[in-house]
C-alpha cells in the first residue's frame, strides 16, 4: 500500500496535512472538554440542593431520635420529625436528578462539540488520502511490473488537462503513434507525477502499440 508520494513536495504536503489533522483533533478535543466542564457547572445548584436536602433529612431524623421513646408520649413526638424528614429526602432526590441531568447534558454537548468538526475535516482528509492511496498503489504495481511507460503516456493523454499536454507536444497523440520516446516519457512522467510517483529505475521507453 502506497501511503505517501515519492515526490518530495507532494509528500511534504501530505505530511503537513496529516499533522494538521492531528492538531485539529487535539484542538477540538480540548474545546469539547472545555464545553463539558463548563456545562458541568450548571450542576452546582443541584449539588447544593442535594446537600441541603441531605442535611435537612439528617437533622430531622436526629431530632426524631432525640425525642424517641419519651415517657408517656412514646413515638407521638418523634413521628412528626420523621415524617418531615421525608421532605428532605425529596429535596435530596431532586438535587441528585438535576446533577445527573447536567452530567448527561455535559457529556452530549462535549462529544458533539468535539466530534462534529473532527468528523467533517476528517472525512475530507480521508477521502483525499484514500483516493491517493488507491491510485498510487495501483500505479505503483504497474510501474513495478511493466518495462515501459506507454500505459502512463496513454493515461496522461486521457486524464491530464490540455494545456499540460500542449506544453509537452503540439500533437501528443501523433507523437505517441510515431513512437516518439521523448514525448512518451514526458507524458508518462506527467501522469506518474500526478499519481505522486517517480518512474522506475532503468525503465525503458518503447513505441506505442496503437500504430
Amino acid at each position: 500500500m502506497k501511503l505517501y508520494a515519492d515526490l518530495p513536495a507532494r509528500r511534504t504536503r501530505q505530511i503537513v496535512a496529516d499533522l494538521f489533522l492531528l492538531a485539529w483533533v487535539v484542538v477540538w478535543a480540548r474545546i469539547g472538554l472545555a464545553v463539558h466542564d463548563s456545562t458541568l457547572q450548571l450542576a452546582a445548584p443541584g449539588r447544593r440542593l442535594e446537600s441541603a436536602g441531605s442535611g435537612f433529612r439528617e437533622r430531622l431524623e436526629s431530632a426524631g431520635d432525640g425525642v424517641d421513646d419519651l415517657p408517656i408520649l412514646d413515638d407521638r413526638v418523634a413521628d412528626p420529625f420523621r415524617d418531615a424528614a421525608g421532605a428532605g429526602t425529596s429535596i435530596e432526590d431532586a438535587g441528585r436528578d438535576l446533577v445527573d441531568a447536567c452530567e448527561k447534558l455535559a457529556d452530549v454537548l462535549g462529544w458533539v462539540t468535539a466530534l462534529t468538526p473532527i468528523f467533517i475535516v476528517g472525512a475530507l482528509w480521508l477521502s483525499q488520502r484514500w483516493r491517493f492511496v488507491r491510485r498510487a498503489t495501483a500505479a505503483q504495481a504497474l510501474v513495478d511490473d511493466v518495462d515501459d511507460l506507454d500505459l502512463f503516456a496513454l493515461r496522461a493523454m486521457a486524464n491530464q488537462p490540455l494545456p499540460a499536454l500542449s506544453r509537452i507536444s503540439s500533437d501528443p497523440a501523433g507523437a505517441w503513434r510515431r513512437g516518439d520516446s521523448e514525448v512518451i516519457r514526458s507524458l508518462a512522467l506527467l501522469e506518474l507525477a500526478d499519481c505522486g510517483l517517480r518512474p522506475p529505475a532503468g525503465s525503458r521507453d518503447s513505441p506505442g502499440s496503437g500504430r
